[in-house]
């Protein structure tokens, strides 16, 4: 009895396991994840921030994940062929993002490599519109689907991994560029002395 129970057993989850398999094969080849934010920040402004990966830990929905990741930054100071890599803890792994198409002020492309804990490559795009006084500000990534990630795919959604960190990265984006719009736009003490010092028309 206990060993047609065993076999029975057995053969449910290798049929099970067959089924996720044969399954997961037919998921699409591609995945698509993107979010938007409006901000009351110009896209000038914006675009700025983005284009200028010294600046991208600032925002980054990643960095409180492990402040202690070691960074290198390497090529122009922004835009086109600058590069960011990271090497961190289980949390954030290890990768390369490098900038390689720039359209002022409306769009910023990225090629996102993952090198641990697993290897994958990615592009990465921004798009960044007038919105009413502000920007709105889409960040979108395109990737392929191997055949594990397919399977993977069956138990849990790379829109909703990814997508809730976009939400928080965006979150911050707005939070820096309309701070730094903010004080870009109040006067420093020494010219609001000069402008109450100056003499006026007669």
């Amino acid at each position: 009895m206990l060993k047609k129970i065993a076999l029975t057993l057995f053969l449910v989850i290798t049929l099970v396991v067959v089924a996720v398999l044969a399954i997961g094969a037919t998921r699409p080849p591609t995945y698509h994840v993107e979010r938007s934010q409006s901000m009351t920040a110009s896209p000038d402004a914006v675009f700025a921030i983005l284009n200028d990966l010294h600046r991208f830990p600032e925002w980054s929905p990643w960095q409180k994940l492990d402040p202690g990741m070691k960074i290198t930054q390497s090529g122009p100071a922004s835009g086109v062929g600058a590069s960011y890599a990271w090497v961190g803890n289980d949390k954030v792994g290890e990768g390369r993002m490098t900038i390689t198409d720039t359209t002022s002020p409306g769009s910023i492309t990225e090629t996102l490599e993952f090198i641990k804990p697993f290897q994958s490559t990615c592009t990465v795009h921004f798009t960044i519109a007038p919105d009413n006084q502000g920007s709105r500000v889409t960040w979108a990534i395109d990737g392929n689907n191997n055949y594990m990630s397919k399977v993977m795919s069956l138990f849990m959604s790379m829109d909703s991994m990814m997508g809730k960190d976009f939400e928080s990265g965006l979150a911050n984006l707005k939070t820096v560029s309309e701070s730094a719009a903010a004080q870009a736009a109040t006067p420093s003490p020494a010219a609001a002395g000069s402008a109450t010092a100056a003499p006026g028309k007669p």
